[in-house]
């Protein structure tokens, strides 16, 4: 029923127009569903601050995975959470303060709000919502990230869309930071909190809480908790799985119940007792494998079965004889590099990899991808008689991109076949950089693991030393000298970023026909930094001395080669966080006018694609 204020008497109005004044001061202080509102003249924006987190099964229960989440390192991580190795993996509900830079940012016009923006590569299934609520534990809102990504529908959304999503957060203001406050934390309310036991876990106050916040907080709210230095937070004691056991862990899913449990139980307890329990007809032909002198030990061999056996409904499984003849008995006639080998089986070539009892990581990563530009695995082999495994790859007609830069061809690759090489190398790398979950570093991106098939076209392969999951720090330090990011040299980070520093690498061989190092040591990338200074006519001076000599005999634009060398210069920062991701990259070689070329279906190379010494 409406009630008309002359029927009521002055007294009751006075508290009517208090009550209704009072609310609407609250609801100014309450954010909205799009954010909290900012100026940047009135406080210290940017700055650095935290978010407080917690682990949650089933994707973030390790430093890798939150720190791909807010595109920060475990290290980041794992310092100012008290945890003390970048390693540990996390119990579900363990406390963590992530770092991240807040600043004040124009969403349009009209609305101006306080955020740190993080990338978030969309996969099947995902949408605003759950994103903001499960991945980010609403740290942000749906609404919020509808507004910040004006050019995406929420409801048209597609594999691979790179979604900025508004991480909620403040700086302290000048008169927070004379009284002390370095630091507003950002923090989700849950139900069962009380401002009591929050301001308690954070070293805070309830009054300075609720100062800055305002007096209604309501469950998911994200508020700020002022404090002068992060409070030391109290972990539990988890123990590290060793890798054998991450080993069994992925043996057992992919295997029978039946052999999951004996393997289990053989590295429990001794291999005489397992032989006991399987059986006499496994016991025969254990003792068999020991009179023929196998070194393996058993339990060896049903771990590293069981490691592959989630592959045998994917790939082919060869016998060792099939490869043996393919391969003329691994003549050394047949080897095409290193341990690979050429052989033909039932009509078709395949490249042979020969490796000894450590395929799982590499079989673990190729059974997550599938590219155009990536080296498809055909199949494997476990030879149980001498401790070997072998995978078998495609086979690319053209070898590898390296032979045709650098050793001694009578025809050499045209400007467009190496802006096309170029871009389906980018193409291979942002799929695992961006498509994987997690996502997948290569780690030994060089021009001899491009390998060009009948069309010409590029394919990246050898996985041996890649990386699943990224932002991790190591000390065995692998790779190609002249390709190694100086980050990872320096200190093992892993992250995709390293990738792209090898990629610029590959850029400058594309462009001056030089090796990455030559005979003296020298590195390529290290001359390159200050060819795109200076103006336009300099640059592209300094461009053509870079060129490799039979380009200089083309007809391909300056301008085409010289926006391919701004990509490789940036490609090449010391600074990995200024480096462009490879969406970046593919889309601005793509827009080269060199780009459009012919390449023959039949023949592979047409008369344009190379070019005279």
């Amino acid at each position: 029923m409406k009630i008309k204020s002359h029927h009521l008497p002055p007294l009751i109005l006075l508290l009517l127009w208090y009550n209704t004044n009072q609310h609407n001061v609250q609801a100014q202080q309450l954010p909205s569903t799009i954010g909290y509102n900012c100026t940047a003249n009135q406080s210290s924006t940017p700055c650095d601050t935290y978010v407080f987190y917690r682990a949650a099964a089933p994707d973030f229960l390790d430093l890798a995975a939150v720190g791909d989440l807010f595109s920060v390192s475990r290290p980041a991580i794992s310092r100012p959470s008290n945890i003390s190795s970048p390693a540990s993996r996390l119990l579900p509900d363990q406390t963590l303060f992530v770092p991240i830079k807040c600043s004040c940012n124009n969403v349009n016009t009209s609305v101006t709000i306080s955020y740190a923006p993080q990338n978030f590569t969309i996969r099947s299934g995902d949408t605003f919502y759950l994103v903001s609520t499960i991945s980010y534990q609403n740290l942000t809102t749906f609404q919020s990230v509808e507004v910040v990504n004006p050019n995406f529908t929420p409801t048209r959304l597609e594999v691979g869309d790179v979604i900025v999503f508004p991480i909620f957060c403040k700086c302290p203001t000048p008169s927070q930071l004379r009284s002390g406050v370095n630091y507003l934390i950002s923090y989700v309310f849950q139900p069962s909190d009380s401002l009591a036991a929050v301001a308690s876990r954070l070293g805070a106050s309830e009054q300075s809480i609720t100062e800055v916040n305002g007096g209604e907080i309501n469950p998911f709210d994200t508020i700020f908790v002022p404090v002068s230095n992060l409070p030391n937070l109290t972990q539990p004691v988890v123990p590290p799985l060793s890798p054998p056991a991450r080993e069994r862990k992925g043996a057992v899913i992919g295997l029978g119940i039946g052999l999951g449990v004996c393997g289990a139980l053989l590295i429990l307890v001794c291999g005489v007792w397992y032989c006991r329990e399987r059986g006499r007809e496994y016991r025969d032909v254990e003792k068999q494998q020991q009179k023929k002198g196998d070194g393996l030990l058993k339990a060896e061999k049903v771990s590293l079965m069981a490691d592959v056996s989630g592959c045998l409904d994917k790939y082919k499984v060869f016998e060792i004889e099939e490869l043996k003849v393919a391969t003329d008995g691994f003549d050394d006639r047949c080897i095409i590099e290193g341990s690979v080998y050429k052989g033909k089986i039932d009509g078709e070539w395949y490249a042979i990899k020969k490796m000894k009892w450590n395929a799982y990581e590499e079989l673990k990563i190729l059974q997550k991808v599938n590219h155009g530009n990536l080296v498809r695995l055909e199949g494997f082999c476990i030879d149980q008689e001498e401790g070997n495994c072998y995978l078998v790859y495609e086979y690319a007609e053209n070898g590898s991109l390296y032979s045709w830069l650098h050793e001694s061809k009578a025809e050499k690759l045209s400007w467009k076949t190496r802006l096309r090489i170029a871009i389906d190398v980018a193409n291979g790398l942002q799929y695992i950089h961006e498509h994987t979950r997690p996502k997948v570093v290569h780690k030994d991106i060089k021009s001899s693991n491009i390998l060009l098939d009948s069309n010409m076209r590029a394919k990246i392969a050898n996985f041996g030393l890649a990386k699943s999951g990224c932002n991790a720090i190591t000390m065995h330090i692998v790779g190609t000298q002249g390709y190694i990011a100086p980050e990872y040299l320096a200190d093992g980070v892993v992250s995709t970023k390293m990738d792209v520093f090898s990629f610029g690498v590959v850029l400058l061989e594309l462009i001056s026909g030089r090796e990455a190092r030559d005979e003296q040591g020298n590195v390529l990338w290290a001359s390159a930094s200050g060819v795109m200074d200076g103006k336009e006519e300099k640059k592209l001076r300094k461009v053509r001395e870079w060129m490799d000599e039979c380009l200089l005999r083309e007809s391909c634009t300056m301008e085409s080669v010289s926006s391919v060398m701004a990509v490789a210069v940036a490609c090449l920062h010391k600074d990995p966080a200024r480096r462009p991701s490879m969406v970046e990259i593919v889309y601005a070689l793509s827009k080269s006018d060199d780009l459009f070329f012919d390449v023959s279906e039949d023949n592979g190379l047409s008369p344009r694609t190379v070019v005279a010494r």
